[in-house]
């Protein structure tokens, strides 16, 4: 059920879009459409307000509602108007006839708008330029009566500024708008323009002939000024070039005479000069090469302190670095040997002292023991005494032992036998014990052993 109505709705929203699509006019930016059917308000150009049965759509598009609102199509492009004015009479009773070239489009003002839509939606494009010919041309004839043949000829802008501040109230009436207006041609039956034409064409020659013999005139005036002028510029100009010509001659001789004087003093100076100067460069030869040769003996003394300095520097002086090097790295490397040694030396004195220390403690509280069991046994007979005495010597050895057995390392400094003298030393120690223990306990374990020995020989003599 549910399916359904997501169906029935999905087709309703289907059909709305569709009727929307439908009904949603589109309009160019060259017209209007005119929906009829709906009131709307609009104002008037004096400020009126008034209820009318349509609306404006001006480009774009919008929604009409079906079966409610029609539309129309009301164009807004500029229409071409042709004007012909034949036989108008000016002010001066001259029948001539005037042609004219405008353009005019309806008005996309609010209010004006609404008036063009107004009087030609009916008519079209065709009435509105039917209509806008005809007040033109009115006007023009109007225009026309109230100016001579000449300002309307020469002042054709005038003319038009005229037509269309006429024009206008009535335009703006319509709801047009008269965009631009301008007269191509005048012409009359009776030759009047053409006589115009011919009188000015005389004038103008009568002028220019006119014109050109008074300058004609002029021109020989003139030239013969100007001739005048010249000859009289040229023989002052040949004078002048004649007294520089002799005072140039003039200062050309003095000058001929000095330069003659200079040259033979410059010839016997440049001789006496040349003397002096090969002399000079035969002395400053000689002493050139007694300079070379002292230079040449200062180069050979510089070249070999140069190679003395080189051999130092290539030769001698790595060496000796070398040899200085070698000593410092022996010194250092045995100098780090003796450290190393002292510090194991240290280590070992350190770790023996403790190990010494622990075996002190450890044997005074055992010879502590040992005197308190001495006091225990003296209620137990000899025999029983050294049994238990010798039953305990292999603890006391695994005693003294001990702690050797817990070392993971021993390290030996200053003599080769190190292993030796610390199996000796553990020797020494246990060997020790029998006298540790009679002087505890009064006992002889030597004796007591002694005695064993010689039981057992016995004993096992008499079994052979």
């Amino acid at each position: 059920m549910s399916y359904i109505i997501y169906i029935v709705v999905a087709l309703i929203i289907v059909l709305c879009f569709l009727i929307w699509a439908m009904n949603f006019k589109k309009v160019s930016p060259s017209s209007v459409l005119v929906i009829s059917g709906r009131k709307s308000v609009v104002t008037d150009p004096d400020g009126k307000r008034r209820s009318v049965g349509y609306r404006l759509q001006v480009g774009g598009g919008t929604f009409v509602m079906p079966l409610v609102e029609q539309v129309d199509v009301f164009p807004i492009e500029v229409l071409p108007l042709s004007l012909k004015c034949p036989e108008v009479l000016t002010s001066q009773g001259v029948l001539i006839s005037a042609e004219a070239q405008a353009q005019v489009k309806p008005s996309t003002g609010e209010p004006f708008l609404h008036i063009a839509v107004e009087n030609f939606l009916s008519k079209g494009s065709s009435g509105m330029s039917f209509v806008a010919q005809e007040v033109l041309e009115g006007h023009m004839r109007g225009i026309l009566g109230t100016m001579t043949v000449e300002e309307i000829y020469s002042n054709r802008e005038e003319f038009a500024e005229k037509v269309i501040g006429s024009a206008k109230d009535d335009f703006e009436k319509m709801g047009l708008e008269l965009i631009s207006f301008s007269l191509k041609d005048i012409t009359d039956s009776q030759g009047y323009i053409k006589s115009l034409g011919a009188r000015r064409i005389a004038e103008i020659k009568r002028d220019a002939v006119i014109a050109q013999a008074e300058t004609e005139r002029d021109s020989q005036i003139q030239s013969s000024e100007y001739r005048k002028q010249g000859d009289i510029a040229r023989l002052k100009a040949e004078e002048e070039l004649a007294e520089a010509t002799k005072q140039f001659e003039i200062k050309r001789a003095e000058f001929q005479k000095d330069v003659n004087l200079k040259r033979a003093e410059a010839d016997v100076s440049y001789d006496l000069e040349r003397t002096r100067i090969s002399e000079e460069l035969k002395r400053k030869e000689y002493e050139l090469k007694l300079l070379e040769k002292e230079l040449q003996s200062k180069i050979e003394e510089k070249e070999v302190i140069r190679r003395q300095l080189e051999l130092r520097s290539n030769v001698t002086l790595p060496a000796e670095a070398m040899k200085e090097q070698s000593r410092l790295e022996a010194e250092a490397e045995a100098y780090k040997k003796e450290l190393e040694a002292k510090g194991r030396a240290a280590g070992i004195r350190l770790e023996g002292s403790a190990k010494a220390e622990a075996m002190s403690i450890i044997g005074s509280a055992e010879a502590k023991s040992m005197l308190e069991k001495a006091k225990a046994y003296k209620e137990y007979t000899d025999k029983a005494l050294q049994e238990k005495v010798i039953d305990k010597l292999p603890e006391l050895a695994k005693a003294v032992s001990e702690p050797l057995s817990k070392v993971e390392k021993i390290i030996m400094v200053g003599e080769n036998q190190g292993a030796s003298k610390l199996t000796s030393q553990v020797s020494s120690v246990l060997a020790q014990l029998p006298d540790v223990v009679e002087n505890l306990t009064g006992i002889d374990i030597k004796k007591i052993v002694k005695d064993k020995l010689v039981e057992k020989k016995e004993e096992k003599g008499k079994e052979e």
